[in-house]
């Protein structure tokens, strides 16, 4: 069997980590696993392994006849039997299949805005849907809705999982040890940053020696200058550092004592998985799948979106308690481990493969 990881960069986020490390993890598994970035290459390309056959296509538009003939020569010489399409890849994938009739297309569906299917454009994504052999979806709520909007017959939940790449380990974060906080997430609206700032700045009213350290692609846009505007009027230069991409994340996270996402609204976060298996505390958003990963008060604390004081209470309470933070940090680890494994996963995926090229 021959798989090919299909996603437009390798810029760190959920989606693009997810494709990555399925391309590891199914390297020596089966009988050749790739990886090619449509549109952009980027840090995640040091986490590919050396086992895996990578492609770059260097798509500069929506339809590039160039790319399309590319990737369409690539599947040919190594015979690839089945596209794993992630995300907005979809469409290239639909292509492929049109010119390879006997290729198999299954696309994993990493939605972010999940709170807001509503608003989710999908008029191509239906058209290219019917092209597709199966759909995994990172949280119930998509499977629903694609079971409801899309013209494909086979559709299942798949919780994300995450692995741990140990190979770089460079960056050293400021602040004091053992009084670290990190957020894992690009510099995004539905990440709401904002909502964080607010809250840890009262958390440094009783505790000024703790530090913030927000780790994620920054787009150098609006809403990145507006969170760095922010920083600067809650005068919280000295405590919450913003330092963009970093390819060594859980060098990272093992410098830190909470993780925590503030978020609006998320699939299944792998940055979530990353934090538990990192051993930190979590404190997460109560939204997407957060709830199936988190049990409030039992491995770790949930809050309500959009929500400061109730982020506010929970940054204090892990602060304070150590012990009970600990304890929720060491039951969050087994169940992140027990229950998002990557074995558990893969075996999921492999036997999905099997079925639709049989």
């Amino acid at each position: 069997m021959r798989v090919l990881q299909l996603i437009d960069s390798l810029d760190p986020g959920g989606s693009e980590r997810v494709a990555v490390n399925l391309a590891n993890a199914f390297s020596g598994k089966i009988e050749a696993s790739f990886l090619c970035a449509t549109r952009k290459e980027g840090l995640l390309k040091k986490s590919l392994s050396d086992d895996v056959g990578y492609l770059f296509l260097g798509k500069k538009k929506t339809i590039d006849l160039k790319a399309i003939k590319l990737l369409n020569r690539f599947l040919k010489a190594y015979k690839v039997d089945v596209i794993h399409a992630h995300s907005s890849s979809f469409f290239l994938a639909a292509i492929a299949k049109f010119f390879n009739n006997n290729l198999m297309v299954v696309w994993h569906d990493h939605y972010g805005d999940s709170e807001f299917l509503d608003n989710r454009k999908s008029r191509m994504l239906k058209f290219c849907s019917k092209y597709f052999s199966h759909i995994f979806s990172v949280n119930k709520d998509l499977e629903a809705w694609a079971k409801q909007n899309l013209n494909t017959k086979n559709i299942s939940y798949l919780p994300n999982f995450a692995s741990v790449d140990k190979r770089e380990a460079s960056s050293v974060l400021k602040g004091v040890v053992g009084k670290r906080i990190v957020c894992l997430a690009n510099l995004r609206p539905q990440k709401d940053h904002f909502t964080l700032l607010g809250a840890f700045k009262k958390v440094l009213e009783f505790y000024p020696e703790w530090t913030l350290h927000c780790v994620g692609k920054d787009f150098n846009d609006d809403y990145s200058s507006q969170v760095k505007l922010r920083i600067k009027e809650l005068n919280l230069d000295g405590s919450v550092f913003v330092y963009g991409s970093k390819p060594d994340i859980f060098n990272i996270l093992e410098q830190c004592e909470i993780g925590v996402l503030s978020s609006k609204s998320e699939g299944l976060p792998v940055a979530l998985l990353e934090y538990g298996l990192s051993n930190l505390a979590v404190i997460a958003t109560r939204v997407g799948e957060v709830e199936n990963v988190i049990f409030n008060n039992i491995n770790g604390l949930v809050v309500k979106s959009l929500n400061m004081e109730e982020l506010f209470k929970a940054l204090m309470f892990y602060i304070k308690n150590e012990s009970v933070r600990n304890e929720h940090l060491t039951k969050f680890n087994q169940h992140v481990k027990g229950n998002f494994s990557e074995q558990s996963q893969l075996n999921k995926i492999l036997e999905v493969y099997k079925k639709v090229i049989s």
